[in-house]
């Protein structure tokens, strides 16, 4: 009798049903639907250059939103980058109003504070393993808030130079630069956290801290960089935001955290950690962006908005556990 050969493999088929069933393709739908209620709402929303500007409103918060994605699939939280945020913004305008730096230096001293920031928070976390990172944020949260509140008292500071204001409102044709900027650091995040050893980690992290450790992966290492760079990340929505205004507060960007993480999250990537694709993400940032850009339109309330995101929220932890087979089947039956 002839042998049979057994062939083992790795590779899963394809099921069309389960790719048209990706938390991906509900927000691409609900993308299209929130552009067509304002669409019907607002005879001012389909406009072209309307809705390249409207994106600068939002990509202040977006910029964010990035490093935060990889945050939440380590499992974890950093609810201190709006401070970190303030603190990169008023070193930046004192070090250029106060003591003279070139403002270019000064937006260089800026990236750099908010870099601080971000290693601060991932050295605490990474030599005191016991720490919540809900605890240590918020610790840094009200630290950096406090000092840049100390820097400037209840003062504003700006007169900036003219080239420092067409950071924000600048624009190649009629794309800003912003939203240039946004798509180059969105591609290389999503690389990175997709494509890349490193993102793989990220994952492992995520889905079994001590499993990943045990394996060889350097996790308190990745744990750092990722702290570094989502202040980093803060630096730079500081530097657009400080722009934008022409002046700066120690009380700007609060609860941009909270925005942050809601994109995120709305986006699918899970909060306990190890799940969610990048491009959820990014579509959930349009979503929030441009649902708020209509609803302003037609002077809907800023504490309206807040109610209808936070359904969108609710919604968006609720569906994935929602098992419609089994729904479908008790209605057959």
């Amino acid at each position: 009798m002839g042998k049979t050969k057994r062939v083992i493999s790795a590779e899963k088929k394809f099921s069309l049903k389960k790719f048209f069933l990706q938390w991906e393709w509900f927000l691409v739908l609900l993308f299209i639907g929130i552009n067509i209620m304002n669409s019907n709402l607002s005879p001012y929303y389909m406009n072209a250059d309307g809705l390249l500007n409207a994106t600068s409103s939002f990509l202040e918060k977006a910029f964010l939103a990035l490093p935060m994605a990889f945050v939440l699939i380590l499992g974890e939280i950093d609810i201190s980058v709006g401070s970190t945020v303030a603190l990169s913004s008023v070193v930046m305008a004192v070090s250029y109003n106060n003591l003279g730096v070139p403002m270019g230096v000064a937006v260089l001293i800026c990236l750099l504070t908010g870099t601080i920031c971000g290693f601060i928070n991932g050295f605490i976390l990474t030599k005191y393993k016991e720490l919540a990172p809900m605890i240590v944020t918020l610790g840094t949260q009200i630290l950096y808030r406090g000092i840049a509140t100390m820097i400037l008292k209840d003062q504003a500071s700006g007169n900036f130079p003219t080239w420092f204001s067409d950071i924000y409102w600048g624009s190649v044709g009629s794309i800003p630069y912003m939203l240039i900027t946004f798509i180059v650091l969105a591609v290389i995040f999503g690389v990175i956290l997709h494509k890349t050893t490193f993102g793989r980690r990220v994952f492992a992290i995520g889905s079994n801290r001590v499993t990943s450790l045990y394996s060889g992966i350097q996790v308190d290492r990745i744990r750092l960089i990722i702290y570094t760079l989502t202040g980093t990340m803060a630096a730079i929505t500081a530097i657009f935001l400080t722009s934008r205004m022409g002046s700066t507060r120690p009380n700007i960007a609060m609860a941009y955290e909270m925005d942050a993480i809601a994109m995120v999250v709305l986006g699918g990537i899970s909060t306990s950690g190890g799940k969610g694709r990048f491009i959820g993400a990014i579509i959930s940032i349009f979503i929030i962006g441009f649902l708020r850009y209509g609803l302003g339109l037609i002077n809907v309330s800023s504490q309206v908005m807040l109610i209808i995101i936070g359904c969108l929220l609710i919604g968006a932890v609720m569906i994935p556990k929602l098992n419609l087979g089994k729904l479908f089947k008790k209605k057959a039956a």
